[in-house]
This record gives structure tokens, sequence and C-alpha cells, in this order.
């Protein structure tokens, strides 16, 4: 029987028991762990194994969940995982690759910019004064991300030049990267766009009650169909980063649709209330067909 391994925080979590349901459903064998659960040997054995088992001999795919939340260590040692699990021949969705590229906000920003895809306006630096002194370029109404994070943590919006002065040395004095970007007038909403293997399976509206459009913070979802332009958009995005699963967030600037992130290990769960596509078997069924390669 085929075996699927499932790469989570926590098994019981929405996302991750739809997806172990749907690879059930499929006559399949779900197998999930955790980073934690892992141990490589190297130089006597050769085996990365977790609850026992040699993920490269005995799983026929694997389906990565969010990595979350961890140190430098953890992050370089799972990634570092991945990757020799990768090299090991074992079909891993995301690939490490496309994981390490849109983990990174500045990178995954770099590379879609590089090939022709819009993106906002966006200072990337470690020295204060350099950020202060791109805020009017940025008009003077910015928005502070963290280059690594996700749900719409640690973000703020700024259109004041002494309050944001406070911000980047406070950040810079902790070691943070300042990563300023524009502010882009949305309406409080915006569009969240499902790619599933070089396909677009479903799509949603976030909606909110303030300029953070996460669902995380309070946004709902309404259903959307996207043009044709959207979706070449969203794909020739992933495309680029090599993402086989994404979600593809996506504003829109004086009528050019602008790509604001690219999230490899989205949730679902939202997005699955307002379409009739079963999401965690699109999932399923696409590393049925890398194990089969």
């Amino acid at each position: 029987m085929i075996r699927i391994g499932v790469l989570t925080r926590n098994p019981n979590s929405w996302c991750s028991s739809k997806i172990i349901e749907a690879i059930k459903e499929l006559n399949l064998e779900a197998f999930s762990f955790s980073f934690s659960d892992i141990i490589a040997k190297i130089g006597f054995k050769e085996e990365v194994l977790a609850k026992g088992l040699n993920l490269c001999k005995d799983l026929d795919s694997l389906i990565v969940r969010p990595i979350g939340r961890c140190s430098l260590d953890e992050a370089i040692f799972r990634l570092d995982i991945l990757y020799k699990l990768e090299r090991e021949g074992l079909k891993i969705i995301n690939p490490p690759k496309a994981i390490e590229r849109a983990i990174d906000k500045f990178h995954t920003l770099s590379l879609l910019k590089e090939n022709n895809i819009p993106v906002p306006k966006t200072l990337v630096t470690e020295n204060p004064k350099l950020a202060l002194d791109g805020f009017e370029e940025l008009n003077s109404n910015v928005v502070i991300k963290p280059i690594f994070g996700s749900r719409g943590l640690g973000i703020t919006r700024i259109d004041d030049k002494e309050t944001l002065r406070r911000l980047v040395n406070s950040l810079a004095f902790m070691h943070n990267v300042l990563y300023e970007q524009e502010f882009i007038p949305h309406g409080t909403k915006d569009i969240r766009i499902f790619v599933v293997g070089g396909e677009v399976v479903a799509s949603m509206v976030r909606l909110s009650y303030s300029w953070k459009t996460n669902i995380s913070l309070g946004a709902k979802p309404l259903p959307f169909e996207p043009d044709k332009e959207l979706k070449e958009l969203a794909l020739k995005s992933c495309e680029i980063l090599g993402c086989k699963v994404a979600g593809v967030d996506i504003m829109s600037k004086e009528d050019e649709y602008i790509v604001n992130e690219i999230n490899s290990q989205p949730g679902f769960r939202a997005l699955q209330s307002v379409t009739k596509i079963n999401i965690a078997r699109k999932i399923v069924e696409l590393a049925l067909r890398e194990a089969k390669r």
C-alpha cells in the first residue's frame, strides 16, 4: 500500500486532519509525525527515522505542513532534513527549495520582481537611518513586517516619521532586519488564490474591518472567481518559487494586480468554507501523482 507522510506539528489540527482523512479515503496509508520525532544518523547507518520508520525507504511521498515558530538552529535543521530526504529520492510537497524561498519575504519578492511579477515597493535594510530615509520614497505611509512570519503577526502600519524612527531603532537594536513596504490602499480586502499542482483549485476574497486582511485576525472569507489574468499571475508566481501547493495573496493597486505574499504551507479552513472543491483531497491527489513518478 502506498504510504503518504504528513509532517505536522499537530495531526489533530483542522487542515492536517482533513489531509489525513483524504489520504485514508483514497485507500492509502497515512503516517503523521513532527520534526521533533525525527532523528538523522550519519556516518554509521545513514538513515532518517521518525517514530521508528525509515522515511526514505518507507514513505512514497511527504506532505509538509507549516514548519512553525522555531529558532534559527531549528529552522536550518528542518530545511536540512527536507533537503536530505529529497536527495534520497523522497517526493516532498512542497519541495524544500520552495519552502526556503517562500518563507523569506525579501527573497520571495526579489525572485518575483526579477521575473516581471508586480510587487509592492519595498525597502529592506539592517540600517535604521536608511529605513527612515526611504520613508518618503514609499509615500510616507508604510507597513513594517518581520522578514519571516505569517498570520499578520508583528506587522505595523506607520504614517508618521517620528513613530517610524522609534520603531526601526528598537527593531535594529534587537538585530531585526528592517522590512519596509509601501501601504497599498485596498479597501480592507485582498484576494487569496490557492494553487495545487499547477492548477487554481479555489479562491476567495478576504474582507476585513481593518487594513489587515488575515483570516486569523478576523477577516471573513467570501467566494470569488478569479479572471484569466489573476490565474496566470498566481500560477506564474508559484512556478517562479517552485511551489506545487501555495496560497498566493494579491491586492489591486490602481487597476493593477500586485502579488503581496506567497504562502508555501497555506491553511485552507476558511477557503474550504466558500468552495465545493475538496482542497485536502486535491493536495493528496498531487502527492499520489508525485509518488508514482
